[in-house]
């Protein structure tokens, strides 16, 4: 199929791109990487009257250290990039360890960080990977900017904090604290395939060996990334014993999360593998946190 009529703007720069998404406002769509967009643009899923192009704008598109042992990344910057960084390894290796688990490589070539996050699919990595390492989100308009968390940007299915005068521009990855451990894992029919489950995790330990800090967030088990909060606050304060951590494990999947059924997984299989996703991504965290001590 062919997508429905639509006019085309390719700007040149970000102040000509928020003039045109306050002109035309919920009628146009921002076209980042394409490789959601474009795809529901030929079903006719989506049937934008106005399309604004962001590949020209050079400015969107960086990677770079903040001074402060974080991360800026801009977003435009393609997957494919972040998969290969240095930097990304070094300074926010949860989110270098997702990466290869995005689709494939041919489209990890043209997706956007941005455009990912922005999409807000409830399948998709990068959303769970920023609610856990506490990103932050620069929300740009002509009315001025605003920074959101990630964990309060994504509202619904499909449904984020953005007006629709406004463009995210830039991630902000903070530096991890001493004694931080991180770990991803995802359970996929296929490589590159959505996943069924997956779940990204970071964990702190203060300086007695005990949990000071959780984060257990989930993909591809409800509206969007989904924090398994009583998981967390169960090992709070607590030595991560292994008893404790398979406990963690079973309260998400049995007190935070309520999965749905689809063609690809049962309630029961799923709510099976957010316990035992939960288990070994705990595990390595602490680990790693350990590791680092």
């Amino acid at each position: 199929m062919k997508p429905a009529p639509f006019a085309y703007f390719a700007p040149r720069t970000l102040a000509e791109a928020l003039t045109l998404v306050a002109e035309h406002g919920d009628a146009g769509k921002l076209l980042a990487g394409g490789q959601s967009l474009v795809p529901t643009m030929n079903f006719r899923l989506a049937q934008p009257a106005v399309l604004v192009d962001l590949n020209r704008v050079p400015e969107l598109a960086f990677l770079e250290e903040d001074g402060r042992g974080g991360l800026r990344i801009g977003a435009m910057t393609r997957h494919r990039t972040l998969e290969r960084s240095s930097q990304v390894a070094r300074r926010a290796p949860l989110l270098h360890a997702a990466m290869p688990h995005i689709a494939h490589v041919q489209i990890r070539n043209r997706g956007t960080i941005g455009g990912s996050l922005a999409h807000a699919d409830p399948a998709a990595e990068l959303p769970a990977v920023m609610v856990a390492l506490d990103a932050r989100f620069k929300l740009v308009s002509e009315r001025g900017e605003r920074w959101v968390a990630a964990a309060d940007f994504y509202q619904g299915l499909f449904t984020t904090a953005l007006d629709p005068d406004e463009i995210l521009t830039e991630v902000a990855v903070p530096a991890a604290a001493p004694r931080t451990g991180w770990a991803f894992q995802e359970i996929a029919r296929r490589h590159g395939d959505y996943a069924i489950v997956g779940v990204a995790a970071t964990v702190r330990l203060d300086a007695a060996g005990r949990a000071d800090q959780v984060k257990l967030v989930y993909l591809s088990v409800g509206e969007g990334p989904t924090a398994a909060q009583q998981a967390a606050a169960s090992l709070h304060g607590q030595a991560p014993t292994p008893a404790r951590i398979a406990e963690a494990a079973r309260l998400a999947a049995h007190a935070d999360i309520e999965p749905l059924a689809d063609i690809h997984a049962t309630v029961g299989y799923r709510r099976h593998l957010i316990e035992v996703l939960g288990e070994r991504v705990l595990t390595d965290a602490f680990a790693r946190a350990g590791a680092g001590a």
